[in-house]
């Protein structure tokens, strides 16, 4: 990939694409297309992940046609939140566009969403596929996925896992995507402080492939919410949530074992009861949450966190003011 200065064109967009042969040309068309009416300078930047039906090749030729184009090929599939993170490593635009490489993203609804952004003051603007051209067996399943997300999160959006949606600069460079979280960048960005907010996009049918989605993905994608539900909260502090655990486990296992050590001291014979055996089990698993907390504190210093999205900066680098 080319190097240019960040912030050097006003729009990036980007495409993370699978098995998409018959469909990459044409996106890249509608997109051109869609770049050049909105009158910007722009990049396009594909990331295929692993294809096996020469959706590279094809890539490449477009390339090599047109310079505002970039292309990585990962050797392997490697999955949606890897390719959206080595293309948010590469953006150098302003603001950055990211639509599915299946031709059901209509890049034409870039008007529709920068206006969102801009008007509403937001930092990122999730598509809303309001009409969804895809079967029951998949919006059903998204409909429960969506609903229950929002609520842990706080991001109330019909669509959190839309692949259109437009965000500011800054906000990719705040966001972490890894394994399967691709899923959750709106939720991710509004618990990281940023203005979420969504527009009704146009949804087409599928005209070529295959879908992705299948039962292990919509598990997957429960159990990734737990994960950014506890990495959000207890992410900074580990010994705060493993520590609670641990004091409250210890607590009852404490009581429990100071009622028989009272009723011994009163002359009762001690026994072996299920009772005290539970005493037992729950001081020593208090040790071991509070030992869990620990090294996770540990963890957390060697690997501190630094991309705290700033609302503003004054002369932070030595240069003039300027705004995040």
């Amino acid at each position: 990939m080319s190097v240019v200065p960040p912030g050097s064109v006003e729009l990036s967009f980007v495409v993370p694409v699978y098995n998409e042969a018959e469909s990459v040309e044409n996106l890249y068309r509608e997109i051109v297309a869609a770049g050049e009416a909105g009158g910007g300078t722009f990049e396009i930047l594909f990331v295929d992940d692993g294809s096996r039906d020469g959706t590279d090749r094809v890539l490449y030729q477009v390339a090599e046609s047109d310079a505002r184009v970039r292309v990585a090929s990962f050797r392997r599939n490697f999955g949606k939140s890897a390719a959206l993170a080595v293309a948010f490593a590469q953006v150098n635009g302003r603001l950055v566009m990211t639509l599915d490489g299946d031709l059901q993203d209509d890049p034409a609804e870039l008007p529709s969403m920068r206006a969102a952004l801009e008007e509403r003051g937001l930092d990122l603007v999730s598509g809303w596929k309001a009409t969804r051209r895809d079967p029951w067996t998949k919006r059903l399943p998204s409909r429960l996925f969506n609903a229950v997300a929002g609520r842990v999160t706080g991001a109330r959006l019909h669509d959190l896992n839309c692949g259109l949606k437009l965000y500011r600069r800054e906000v990719v460079d705040a966001l972490e995507v890894y394994g399967e979280l691709h899923r959750f960048l709106p939720a991710l960005a509004h618990l990281k402080g940023f203005r979420i907010g969504e527009v009704p996009v146009r949804h087409r049918a599928r005209q070529f492939g295959h879908s992705k989605f299948g039962a292990s993905r919509f598990v997957n994608g429960f159990l990734d919410l737990l994960a950014v539900s506890f990495i959000q909260t207890s992410a900074l502090k580990p010994l705060h949530v493993f520590g609670r655990i641990g004091l409250l486990s210890g607590m009852v296992g404490g009581g429990i074992a100071a009622y028989f050590l009272v009723i011994w001291a009163l002359g009762e014979p001690l026994r072996v009861r299920p009772l005290l055996i539970l005493a037992a089990v729950l001081l020593i698993l208090g040790i071991q949450f509070v030992s869990l907390g620990l090294l996770g504190e540990l963890i957390a210093t060697q690997h501190p966190k630094t991309n705290y999205p700033l609302r503003a900066q004054r002369r932070w680098d030595g240069g003039g003011a300027g705004g995040v």
